[in-house]
This record gives C-alpha cells, sequence and structure tokens, in this order.
C-alpha cells in the first residue's frame, strides 16, 4: 500500500517551480528595466561572490529592475521591500532566472 502512495505522487503534473528552474540563468546585466527576476547562483571567479551575498542577493531571492542609467552604470533593483544599486561587474556577477 505505501508504493501506490509513492506511485501518485511520483506521476503528478511538473509544478511551477519545477518548470522555472528549467529555464537558463542569466547576468542581470543582460535583463530590461522592469524584469522581475529570481537569482539562482553566480558567475564562476567573481571577486563580488561574498558582497552580493552580504547585500542579500541569495539564491531563491526575487528582484525588480527599477532603474538603469543612461550608459547602464549603475542599475537600481528593488528586493526584500529595499532598492539597491550594482555597478555593472556586480551586475555581470549575479546569475537569475526571469520570472515574468
Amino acid at each position: 500500500m505505501p508504493s501506490s502512495t509513492s506511485n501518485a505522487t511520483s506521476t503528478a503534473a511538473p509544478t511551477a517551480a519545477s518548470t522555472q528552474t528549467q529555464t537558463p540563468a542569466q547576468n542581470l546585466s543582460d535583463f530590461p528595466l522592469g524584469s522581475q527576476l529570481r537569482v539562482v547562483g553566480y558567475a564562476e571567479n567573481s571577486a563580488y561572490i561574498t558582497q552580493l551575498q552580504r547585500l542579500g542577493l541569495v539564491p531563491g531571492t526575487r528582484l525588480t529592475i527599477e532603474r538603469l542609467a543612461p550608459l547602464g552604470d549603475p542599475m537600481q533593483i528593488r528586493l526584500r521591500n529595499f532598492s539597491l544599486a550594482l555597478r555593472p561587474s556586480e551586475a555581470t556577477a549575479l546569475l537569475v532566472q526571469l520570472i515574468s
């Protein structure tokens, strides 16, 4: 009887969370103004990983791109009820996925 219960859960349709993880991760700097994103990781060999984590940009964090400077430096994002400005080098170190 326990095996039939496990079969029922294994044949369930994929959830929204599992389908979102299938989209490829891109750099934060690749997205336009107004994009709603989720942090999924960091670029390899980046010197900014620890700094981004201290600022609250950890995997799973949702953010929105609020403003872009005319030449792209810096960009303003909104996360966890506060705004944060990131330099292009910091934005390139952050890997995100599009939510909507």
